[in-house]
């Protein structure tokens, strides 16, 4: 494929799923496709396995109503796409394959997201998702930061905007401090 005709099938993948159109979705991917979200290890492996994800966790159920993507950089390979993403929304609905078992907090949520797209023969055959779990936790009130090298939105801030000031470093414990 070409890079563009890359960059094409993975924009139709995408608006196939944000339209919630499981059939429009699934006639992207190939015949042995694989989906991990990395974090939660969330996702599917085979047509059957990544149409079950697709149909029961995320394909119109992506993210609450209020949701705001903005690439931050897209790099295209021989057969592989890769797109940073800067997102934010308020957790508002469930989002298991993101948060699972959590419920809605009510909390603003910023993240960064890398997608590695994979392609073969004409179609997607694998995606894999990463973002900052610890960052996300933060944000949702899940996870204290206190003393902790995590933090909650900023970081994806930084991904965003790179001129916001960088975090300075925790000191090392010693044993007196532990």
């Amino acid at each position: 494929m070409t890079p563009q005709e890359m960059i094409d099938l993975f924009q139709k993948h995408v608006d196939a799923e944000m339209a919630g159109d499981l059939e429009a979705t699934m006639a992207t991917v190939g015949a042995g496709p694989h989906l991990n979200h990395v974090p939660t290890m969330a996702g599917g492996v085979g047509r059957d396995g990544v149409r079950a994800f697709y149909r029961d966790h995320l394909v119109g159920k992506v993210f609450p109503p209020d949701v705001k993507m903005e690439q931050v950089s897209r790099t295209v390979g021989d057969s592989q796409v890769v797109e940073e993403l800067f997102i934010t929304f308020t957790h508002t609905t469930p989002i298991d394959w993101l948060l699972p078992g959590v419920a809605p907090t009510g909390r603003p949520v910023a993240m960064a997201m890398v997608v590695v797209v994979g392609f073969k023969d004409g179609k997607i055959s694998h995606q894999h998702i990463y973002w900052d779990q610890a960052g996300v936790l933060v944000q949702v009130g899940l996870l204290d930061p206190t003393n902790l090298p995590v933090s909650g939105g900023e970081s994806a801030r930084k991904v965003f905007d790179p001129s916001l000031p960088a975090r300075k470093i925790m000191p090392r414990p010693t044993l007196r401090s532990l």
